[in-house]
């Protein structure tokens, strides 16, 4: 099968690596058209996220582990190398190549979200969308990639429909998320609080962004770093001294800083809960040491969580991911061989062509010879009975030829596929 995928990925390259074959996507057409052209491919994509850079692409009679399918995947390693202007020892060392079903099996589990660094998350869908989208605006794709993406989009809405692959949460910001929605129910009213400017605290403010939360602080020991964050979501930046009067309108707060004690004692806590008139607060600590002193958790209206407890929901949904990744394999394997299938069907169809195209030429000659003797005044009947022994002539030479020489090898398989094809008995050969 003439599919093949060069990548570098997250378990081949580390992250200065990886930056370095990133394509842009305001370039992404010229490169694609690039990569066409200079190492002579009939069809390619390209996804390109900070976890992988994949180069999927068609090469006719590039069939797997051929000379000219190893030639050319070295093509395409020396074209990237060109492109980013990168050493050799950028990528020798951290590419892999999968061609034919493993390829096919790879791009259908790479939009499954089975080859993330989290497993099932939902983003590279999108990602190989994208991907879709760039090649299909550059003109770069064909029948074959097109088919494949088709193929792998339909895949990965069936495995997200009936498998749990993406539901449970397996990062400590995505869990405490969900823990969230187990006590508020709508999200758009809610004001949170973030402690901290971190990754941990950028991914929970993403993720409560998504489920519709548009009131947002950002306290910082550093009043600079909350702006940056803040600004992202159209918060407000604030110092960690303005943690009195925050904590009083907040209903969600999730802690991360490095503060080697806490930040958020029993006392503050219950001089804010009065002033809600005890309104629910949800609170996440996700620091060690801990940013909130555990004796919070002894106060009516407030639950509180700390990474631990985090980490037991995401130990548990990793068990449930596991168990869908190992359902969506199989609705892989499925639609894999629907694919190959269709391959297959190709050369079926091409055959079917040249086969018509041969006995429509043989019926256009004989017919042409006919029209030309009626033309000419000889016996109507004549004319056609001798057209009609000459198509039955021309058009069973060929399978009595087979048929003779299967016989005399005693090929009986073939002897039963000619049967079977002209829906003849077996034994009407013997």
């Amino acid at each position: 099968m003439p599919v093949s995928i060069f990548g570098i990925n997250h378990k081949t390259a580390p992250v200065e690596v990886r930056e370095k074959v990133a394509f842009s996507p305001d370039k992404m057409s010229e490169s694609l058209t690039s990569l066409k052209q200079d190492v002579g491919l009939e069809e390619v994509a390209i996804i390109s996220t900070c976890n992988r850079m994949e180069i999927i692409y068609r090469c006719e009679n590039c069939h797997d582990e051929s000379e000219l399918a190893h030639s050319k995947s070295q093509q395409v390693a020396q074209w990237l190398i060109e492109h980013h202007q990168l050493r050799v020892d950028n990528i020798n060392d951290f590419r892999y190549l999968h061609s034919g079903e493993s390829a096919i099996h790879h791009i259908m589990s790479v939009a499954c979200g089975l080859d993330s660094m989290v497993l099932g998350e939902p983003q590279i869908l999108g990602q190989v969308k994208d991907a879709f989208g760039y090649a299909n605006h550059a003109g770069t794709l064909g029948l074959y990639l097109n088919r494949l993406f088709q193929q792998t989009f339909s895949l990965a809405k069936q495995v997200r429909t009936d498998t749990q692959i993406g539901e449970s949460a397996v990062s400590v910001a995505y869990a405490a998320v969900t823990l969230a929605k187990r006590i508020f129910a709508d999200f758009r009213p809610i004001r949170a609080l973030f402690i901290g400017a971190g990754e941990t605290i950028e991914l929970a403010a993403r993720h409560l962004a998504r489920q519709g939360v548009t009131q947002m602080d950002v306290a910082n020991r550093t009043v600079e770093r909350a702006q940056n964050l803040a600004g992202e979501f159209n918060g407000t930046a604030y110092g960690l001294s303005s943690l009195p009067e925050l904590v009083e309108n907040a209903d969600i707060i999730i802690s991360s800083t490095a503060s080697p004690v806490p930040i958020i004692g029993k006392g503050l806590m219950e001089k804010a809960i009065k002033k809600r008139r005890h309104k629910p607060v949800f609170m996440v600590d996700l620091a060690v040491p801990r940013d909130i002193e555990p004796e919070v958790s002894d106060l009516n209206d407030v639950y509180l969580y700390t990474v631990d407890d985090m980490q037991d929901v995401i130990k548990e949904n990793l068990k449930v991911r596991e168990e869908a990744a190992n359902e969506a394999k199989d609705i892989i394997a499925i639609h894999g061989q629907k694919y190959v299938g269709w391959l297959q069907s190709l050369s079926a169809v091409s055959l079917m062509k040249d086969f018509r195209s041969q006995f429509d030429q043989v019926k256009s000659d004989e017919l042409s010879r006919s029209l030309a003797k009626l033309q000419a005044n000889e016996d109507p009947e004549k004319v056609l009975t001798e057209l009609a022994n000459r198509l039955s002539n021309k058009f069973l030479h060929s399978p009595s030829k087979l048929i003779r020489q299967a016989g005399e090898n005693n090929r009986q398989d073939v002897l039963e596929v000619i049967a079977d094809a002209f829906s003849l008995k077996p034994d009407s050969f013997d």
